[in-house]
């Protein structure tokens, strides 16, 4: 907002003309005025101005009773003068801040005269001429005061013991000591011992910049949007397709396992008495915007929207376990800054999100374990190398810990190797225990892909119930599992393995079914164009064909550069012979026909979702999105 105060012997006006489609209603004794001995305030209401609108004007009106207080004047004339500024609010906007500033500065006592908004006018002043009788200001809205929930300050202030437990039951205190973890013999477990070292310091901060993210931008999947909020980022076609394929897959598991897929709005009412109360209950840092209406957030996972539909269900007890899924295309978190880093820590992801019912803690221990396997299911089929790739984490009140430990005994044999377990005295959130698995990336960063919790609140804050064989009512507990993570974060640890694993000698490659080219054919030279787009057209595969003018070898190194998983070098001896000399991501070279390129390529990728090429079939006119 910019403002010029005059102070007046008098100020006086008439209307002339309505600007067509902005005017206010005025009547006969709007259409003129005139106050003396008057602080005279040209306004212009700027784009955004409304936004945390009761700040804004409790500023504003300070300034004002300020000026007039030195000023020694009781009487403040408001006139709309859009010529102050070429950022203009809309006229609806413009009216509701000017309006509200009469308000308050009538309510201090002070006598207001208005002129209206959205009308030419004649009018005449009279400047006293000293030197504070010209002032100018310029006054924006703060910054909307960052939503931190109770359980964020709680986490931080949260007092944790830490242990591995091993697959024999035996529970090993560990402590973090100079950057070493002591307590264990980790000699057979140092991905263990990394993860335990960063959740042990509690240090989110990135100071360097996460190998992943040169890999994301080379290949063209990921990109940084300075348009944007920092933490939402643009996919490229080849990006959106890995995603999607992704986000299919692990739709189409739970699914097969009973999650009936439900969608649910992004956006809540931040006074809801429900939702509110579970905001300080979830450690996480949320966005607030101001709509028409009302003052709102954007959700941090699909919870608001699944508890409200089970609120207005009818339950029985044969329904359980009941499982609802959705695909939060898109969740919101407002992750600090310097814990931002590529795909590992986002503001706006997408989380596939399962809540199951159960009527007591025997049910959600079966149901826990049985969804345990679904992730075990989906995690091997993106082919992260279990237990290998990832590192358990067990985290609880040390009352369930001592109550359950056979069963957390039985997961960590379930999973294959020891675990880290994060034991509390006293329960700061809404569930008592959670499991995750982590990827801990080339910096020894740990971040969490699937999870699942165990939640003793939320039934009865919501007022989520089930009846029982004898018809009474019951609060069930609730089970929060996202079965693979955030969909970008399994990107992030694809890339993330990839790296380390051409530290080693390997050569990068995407599983065959996510591979955005999973066959190119490179033709000799010109004449063998058309035969080769005819088999990448024929062949039900993302085949695509390097047509452009260069040598075989740069085309090859191209194909290499770009992770092709099969790479087809064609000319007049494979014109003839019918043969095709397919070059492997291994190195290896094996003779194939067409057909048996087809079968392997049906072969590995049977059970996952397909989709096409996502660019051009010819190299030629592609678009490089990235200088």
């Amino acid at each position: 907002m910019k403002l010029l105060f005059i102070h007046s012997d008098y100020l006086e006006y008439r209307v002339t003309e309505a600007v067509k489609g902005i005017a206010e209603p005025i009547d006969e004794e709007g259409k003129s005025g005139r106050m003396e001995e008057t602080l005279v305030v040209f306004i212009a209401v700027e784009k955004g101005d409304r936004q945390n609108l009761d700040e804004l004007v409790t500023r504003v009106d300070a300034e004002v009773k300020k000026t007039a207080g030195i000023l020694k004047v009781k009487g403040i004339v408001l006139y709309p003068y859009a010529h102050l500024s070429s950022n203009l609010a809309p006229p609806g906007e413009a009216v509701a801040v000017i309006k509200a500033m009469e308000k308050g500065l009538k309510e201090a006592g002070l006598s207001v005269l208005r002129s209206p908004f959205g009308w030419y006018k004649a009018f005449k002043l009279s400047c006293k001429g000293h030197p504070m009788s010209e002032l100018s200001r310029e006054i924006h809205p703060e910054e909307e005061k960052e939503v931190v929930s109770d359980a964020v300050e709680a986490e931080e202030r949260a007092k944790s013991d830490w242990f591995v437990l091993d697959e024999e039951g035996e529970l090993h205190s560990i402590k973090l000591d100079s950057g070493r973890v002591g307590g264990f013999d980790f000699t057979s477990y140092q991905g263990l011992e990394s993860f335990a070292r960063h959740e042990m310091a509690k240090s989110r901060v990135t100071k360097r910049k996460p190998p992943h993210v040169e890999l994301m931008q080379r290949q063209e999947l990921v990109d940084y949007e300075p348009a944007s909020d920092p933490g939402n980022l643009r996919y490229y076609p080849k990006g959106k397709l890995v995603k999607s394929l992704i986000e299919s897959y692990v739709s189409e598991k739970v699914r097969e396992t009973g999650g009936m897929e439900v969608e649910t709005p992004i956006m809540y009412d931040y006074e809801h008495p429900s939702l509110k109360e579970y905001l300080h209950r979830f450690p996480a840092r949320q966005y607030a915007i101001q709509t028409p209406n009302k003052k709102v957030f954007l959700r941090f996972a699909a919870c608001f929207g699944q508890f409200l539909m089970m609120h207005d269900a009818t339950v029985s007890y044969r329904a359980l376990p009941l499982r609802l899924y959705e695909l939060t295309r898109y969740s919101f978190r407002v992750e600090q800054r310097g814990e931002l880093a590529g795909l590992r820590r986002l503001r706006t992801f997408t989380m596939p999100d399962c809540h199951s019912f159960c009527s007591d803690i025997g049910m959600a221990k079966r149901e826990l374990l049985d969804r345990f396997r679904l992730s075990k299911d989906i995690m091997s089929g993106i082919e992260f190398e279990l237990p290998r790739d990832l590192e358990f984490a067990i985290r609880a009140t040390r009352d369930f810990y001592e109550e359950q430990k056979d069963f957390l005994v039985e997961l960590v044999k379930e999973w294959g190797k020891p675990a880290l377990v994060e034991m509390w005295d006293e329960r700061f959130f809404y569930f008592i225990f959670k499991y995750e698995w982590n990827f801990v990336d080339a910096l020894g960063k740990a971040s969490a892909l699937n999870t699942d919790q165990i939640d003793v609140e939320n039934a009865e804050r919501y007022g989520i119930t089930y009846t029982d064989s004898r018809g009474e009512k019951h609060h069930p507990l609730i089970l929060h599992q996202s079965p693979s993570g955030a969909i970008e974060r399994i990107i992030y640890a694809l890339l993330e393995r990839i790296y380390m694993r051409q530290q080693k000698g390997e050569k990068p490659e995407f599983p065959l079914w996510l591979a955005p080219t999973q066959v190119r054919f490179l033709p000799i030279n010109e004449s063998h164009n058309e035969v080769c787009i005819e088999m990448a057209k024929k062949i039900h595969a993302r085949a695509d064909v390097d047509d452009r003018d260069g040598k075989i070898g740069k085309k090859i190194r191209d194909a290499e550069r770009e992770w092709v998983n099969l790479i087809v070098v064609y000319g007049e001896k494979e014109a003839k012979s019918g043969k095709l000399p397919v070059r492997f991501r291994t190195g290896e070279i094996k003779e194939m026909t067409l057909e048996e390129v087809e079968e392997l390529v049906k072969k590995e990728i049977e059970g996952f979702p397909y989709l096409g090429l996502p660019l051009n079939v010819l190299l030629s006119k592609r678009v490089k999105f990235r200088g």
